[in-house]
């Protein structure tokens, strides 16, 4: 039975929110884990293991919210962020460790869920209302990826609010932020209680109970859908895309932060230029996903974002820097809000690209995209510590290159064929 056109919109509001929620605690977390958790490098070796950890549970999550259905995939997957800021009240290898293992399976199942359900109810909406289907993606992606990006910028504030008024050396300040963290990934956790059930996601698990599949041959499609995604030009062309859009996110918080804020407007700036940062990644993903109708607008759109971003990074490779005063700060906070505006454009686009082109496989196209960002995420927190900092902007600058270009000759070449009947 279709359902009405209000409850699909109030659907993509409620898994909005209850992202910002879960993400404006489990994000400032993250950001504090160098600074608070400093003994034996325990907070960063601490997310190196959740993003490996996010990395190898990726590979199933597709057959995990096959079978649970994407709702019940996006609950149980809040367990796993209640549970890590649970074990910051009291961080140590053995709390902190296994929780981060955890959290990584827990992230792999939201996030294919969240791109399932947000395609699933897109697609749905689209067929209801007579619209175009790209249009209604681009769309419904661009309020998720909106709201969703400003909890750097909530996040920071809350945790500035209740660090600031701490002693120095006290940890009360950390407990009471950790608690509030945890109440409102309680609140996030109840919201998803309220989504209805996808609907695409419904037929197919009717389906599948009326024949019985065994779970061998669960494996076996599984196994199918990985080495289809990987022999499928579209998906090869796409990887390289999806890896740098995780590598340049963990650019701004493992190398940004330390070498260009720090040094300018010092550790006190990180918070107010990690708040441009998500101020600016939230407003274009809202402009992005309105612009965004189908393959053209979608290469277009990406093809801003690739140039920000360049223009980003060979400013820091030429060492275009001002090192002080009113004037420094505001460079600053410039390079953070044209950041945030690339991964805003990265994310919209990557996400509607997607659900466009692998429409008989969406939990399989979106767990490759987890697997390819955390792979690379957790890749750069690893080797930080050994690699220096021009050569990583080095690194950096070669590989946006090369997926633009990779994206570009998909755009070009392959999708043309193949998204003609819906082509603008």
């Amino acid at each position: 039975m279709d359902l009405p056109k209000s409850h699909l919109m109030k659907d993509i509001h409620i898994l909005s929110l209850a992202f910002l929620l879960i993400f404006l605690a489990y994000g400032a977390a993250q950001n504090l884990q160098s600074t608070l958790n400093t003994e034996q490098d325990l907070g960063t070796t601490s997310l190196g293991i959740l993003y490996l950890s996010f990395t190898i549970f990726s590979v199933f999550a597709s057959l995990v919210v096959r079978n649970l259905g994407s709702k019940n995939s996006l609950i149980i997957g809040t367990t796993g962020y209640l549970l890590y800021l649970a074990a910051n009240l009291k961080p140590n290898w053995y709390t902190l460790v296994p929780s981060s293992l955890f959290l990584g399976f827990c992230a792999s199942i939201i996030w294919v869920g969240q791109g399932t359900y947000l395609t699933s109810t897109a697609r749905s909406h689209a067929k209801d209302n007579d619209l175009l289907e790209g249009a209604v993606i681009g769309d419904f992606n661009g309020e998720f990826w909106a709201v969703y990006a400003l909890h750097q910028f909530i996040g920071s504030l809350i945790s500035f609010a209740l660090l600031s008024g701490g002693k120095e050396g006290s940890t009360n300040g950390g407990t009471l932020l950790f608690v509030v963290f945890l109440c409102v990934v309680a609140f996030g956790a109840i919201l998803m209680c309220f989504l209805r059930k996808g609907i695409e996601n419904s037929k197919r698990e009717y389906e599948h109970s009326g024949s019985g599949a065994s779970e061998h041959s669960s494996l076996k499609s599984l196994c199918r859908s990985l080495t289809s995604a990987l022999s499928d030009v579209k998906m090869l062309l796409i990887i390289p895309l999806m890896a740098y859009s995780g590598l340049q996110k963990a650019f701004v918080w493992a190398e940004f932060t330390k070498y260009v804020v720090t040094p300018v407007i010092g550790v006190s700036g990180v918070g107010s230029s990690m708040a441009a940062y998500g101020a600016f990644d939230g407003i274009c993903s809202l402009a992005a996903g309105r612009l965004t109708s189908g393959l053209r607008s979608i290469t277009a759109i990406v093809s801003f974002g690739a140039f920000v971003q360049a223009v980003v990074l060979i400013l820091l490779l030429l060492d275009f820097s001002i090192t002080s005063g009113l004037l420094g700060t505001l460079y600053v906070h410039f390079l953070a809000a044209l950041l945030g505006i690339g991964d805003g454009v990265l994310m919209t686009q990557l996400n509607a690209l997607l659900g466009l082109l692998f429409k008989h496989d969406t939990e399989g196209a979106f767990a490759q995209l987890n697997i390819w960002q955390s792979a690379t995420i957790a890749i750069m927190f690893f080797l930080s510590p050994h690699v220096s900092f021009e050569a990583m902007v080095v690194i950096m600058l070669a590989f946006l290159c090369f997926s633009f270009c990779s994206f570009l000759w998909l755009a070009l070449k392959v999708v043309k064929t193949s998204l003609s009947s819906t082509s603008e």
